[in-house]
C-alpha cells in the first residue's frame, strides 16, 4: 500500500468503528451518515485487502489484521491531534524555559538589570543568556533558533525577519572629570583636537565620522575598543574622548570619575530594534518574553 495515497479520514472512521463495534454508532460519534461510514470502511478494506470487521451473532468483530493495527492507528491519531492543537499557554511563574538574546554590551547593560529583576519577581525559573553581538547579520542565527532575539542597531534588515523598535537614543561625549582642556561644554575645535577612543564591531565609520566627512573634516582615533565598558575605563584615566549613547553615559557617571557633554554637532537619534524570526515568534513563551522586552523600555 502506498501511504501517500491514504486518506487520513479512513483511519478516523476505522478507529471509531473499532471503538463502537458498530457502523451506526460510529456514524453517530463522527456526525456522519451510516452510508458514509460504510463507504469509508469499504475503501480501507480494499486498500488493506482485509475485511477488518465482520458480522457475527455477537455483532461486528475485528479480524486479526484489524487488531494488529488498531492500537498503532489510535496512538498515531492521538499524537497528530496533540500536534495540531493550539500551543499550551505560557505560565511564567512555573516555566523553566531558557532564552538567548544576542545584544551589544550597550543593550545588555540597559536591559539585563531590569529584566532580571522582573524575572526574580514573576518568572524565577526562566533563564536568559546574553550572546555578544556585533554588526553581523543575525538572520541565520535567528532562523535556526540559536538566538531567540537580537537587539541592537541594524542595517538592511531582511524582510524575512520581524522587527520592533525598542528605543531611540542620542549620542554624547564622555571625558574624565578632571580633563585639563574640557570643562562644561566642548566646541568642535576642541573636539577635533582631542584623541578619541572608538567602540566598533567591524563598522568602519560611525555617525560622527560620517558627519565630519560631510564637513571635510576628520577626528583622530587613537584606539579602537570592543566594548563601551573598557572604553569608559580608558577615558576615566586619560585625556581621550569617547562618543557613546546618552543612557549608557549616565550609568558610567555613577561608577567612574567622568562627565557627559553634548556633542558639538547635531546628529539626530539612532534606533535600537528587537529582531526575531517568525518561525519561533508564535510560541506563547516567545510572545511573553517579547512583551517583557518591550515594556522595559519605559523603565529606561
Amino acid at each position: 500500500m502506498n501511504i501517500r495515497k491514504l486518506d487520513l479520514n479512513l483511519l478516523v472512521v476505522f478507529d471509531a468503528v473499532m471503538r463502537e463495534r458498530s457502523v451506526s454508532k460510529a456514524a453517530q460519534t463522527l456526525s456522519l451518515t451510516q452510508p458514509a461510514v460504510s463507504n469509508a470502511l469499504g475503501r480501507l478494506r480494499e486498500m488493506l485487502d482485509d475485511p477488518l470487521l465482520v458480522r457475527t451473532r455477537q455483532g461486528m468483530e475485528p479480524t486479526t489484521r484489524a487488531l494488529e493495527i488498531s492500537a498503532p492507528v489510535q496512538q498515531a491519531l492521538m499524537e497528530l491531534d496533540q500536534c495540531l492543537l493550539k500551543p499550551a499557554s505560557f505560565d511564567p511563574a512555573s516555566s523553566k524555559q531558557s532564552f538567548v538574546i544576542a545584544a551589544t554590551d550597550y543593550v545588555a547593560q540597559l536591559l539585563m538589570p531590569r529584566l532580571l529583576r522582573l524575572l526574580e519577581r514573576e518568572a524565577p525559573g526562566v533563564k536568559v543568556r546574553i550572546k555578544n553581538f556585533g554588526s553581523e547579520n543575525p538572520e541565520a542565527a535567528l532562523e535556526s533558533g540559536e538566538f531567540d532575539f537580537a537587539m541592537g542597531r541594524f542595517f538592511d534588515i531582511s524582510s524575512r525577519l520581524k522587527q520592533k523598535l525598542w528605543l531611540e537614543e542620542q549620542l554624547c561625549c564622555l571625558v574624565r572629570k578632571a580633563h585639563p582642556q574640557i570643562k562644561q561644554r566642548i566646541t568642535l575645535k576642541q573636539y577635533l583636537a582631542l584623541g578619541h577612543v572608538w567602540v566598533s564591531s567591524n563598522e568602519r565609520r560611525g555617525m560622527v565620522d560620517r558627519w565630519l566627512e560631510e564637513q571635510g573634516r576628520q577626528r583622530t582615533i587613537v584606539s579602537v575598543m570592543p566594548n563601551y565598558s573598557t572604553a569608559a575605563m580608558v577615558v576615566a584615566q586619560t585625556d581621550l574622548a569617547l562618543v557613546l549613547p546618552q543612557r549608557f553615559a549616565a550609568d558610567f557617571c555613577h561608577l567612574l570619575p567622568v562627565k557627559v557633554l553634548p556633542l558639538p554637532m547635531r546628529l539626530g537619534a539612532f534606533k535600537v530594534d528587537i529582531l526575531w524570526h517568525p518561525r519561533h515568534g508564535s510560541t506563547p513563551g516567545h510572545q511573553w518574553m517579547l512583551e517583557q522586552l518591550s515594556n522595559i523600555t519605559s523603565q529606561i
